[in-house]
């Protein structure tokens, strides 16, 4: 690996909210978000590709997410303080225009930002997105709601009581896994825990049919519902039917998703950018 291929730390200022990440590698800026209860590992899972292969990549904490500080109020986990989050770190790292996008509620900050402030994206990388533009009443947060509480009153073990793992018997052993390993790299668990109670109630935008204005190539990836029911496959089919210049990909059948597997993901997004 040479130097420039090496992951140097960064942090930038929202207002009194230090957001921490990384950056590796020269080149077009790549900035990926990490979903919900995750960090910025858990995207492209440490892999180092699109870093070696002419891309800057920065990945970062989320607020109130693995070495990010917590939100300055417990509500303060909207899309709107997300995409802030987002802005804040293109600023300080002095980028105009990159691509940006993420996995799950990356994915969906990553939206935010391209409605509010389509001047300053290239493209979108959108992993697994989950959020289908219905209207919620409040008591179907209800699974949200217990996975805070358990992970405020029991910490991990208690989160994990809490968790619905995959129904597959193929895939729940590297779920609950991969689920324990993730939450370990917090610092602040009832930040996470205050996060896991406002970001799914936040509308990362009103409508599909927003989407058919973001004229930027995108590329959605899906996983399919047996390994990873919580992000439908159908959600991933439709924001590539909305978004004028995006294509679909998904793993062959029966084989593990794509979105776990970390050198695969990188080279196929490394792939969309050379395109």
């Amino acid at each position: 690996m040479t130097d420039a291929q090496k992951a140097l730390e960064f942090e930038v200022k929202n207002g009194s909210t230090t957001i921490r990440g990384e950056q590796s590698g020269d080149g077009d800026p790549v900035v990926l978000m990490h979903g919900l209860t995750a960090t910025r590992r858990y995207v492209v899972m440490g892999s180092g590709y699109l870093a070696s292969h002419g891309r800057r990549l920065l990945p970062y904490d989320a607020r109130g997410h693995g070495e990010s500080d917590p939100a300055p109020s417990a509500d303060a986990y909207e899309y709107s303080d997300l995409a802030d989050d987002l802005e804040a770190v293109l600023d300080g790292l002095e980028i105009e225009r990159a691509t940006v996008g993420g996995a799950s509620m990356g994915a969906h900050t990553a939206l935010t930002f391209a409605l509010s402030r389509p001047d300053r994206i290239s493209g979108l990388v959108l992993i697994t997105p989950a959020f289908d533009g219905r209207e919620r009443g409040d008591g179907e947060f209800g699974e949200w709601d217990a996975l805070a509480d358990g992970l405020e009153r029991g910490g991990i073990e208690g989160f994990v009581e809490a968790w619905t793992p995959p129904a597959d018997e193929r895939w729940r052993e590297t779920a609950t896994l991969v689920v324990r390993q993730r939450l370990a790299r917090h610092r602040n668990l009832r930040a996470v825990a205050d996060a896991l109670r406002v970001v799914p109630r936040s509308r990362p935008f009103g409508w599909l049919h927003e989407l058919d204005s973001i004229d930027v190539p995108a590329l959605v990836v899906g996983s399919r519902d047996e390994a990873d029911p919580g992000h439908p496959l159908a959600v991933a089919a439709e924001y590539a039917r909305h978004l004028p210049r995006a294509r679909l990909l998904v793993e062959e059948e029966g084989k593990s998703p794509l979105a776990w597997q970390g050198a695969q993901l990188s080279r196929a997004i490394d792939e969309f950018l050379g395109e």
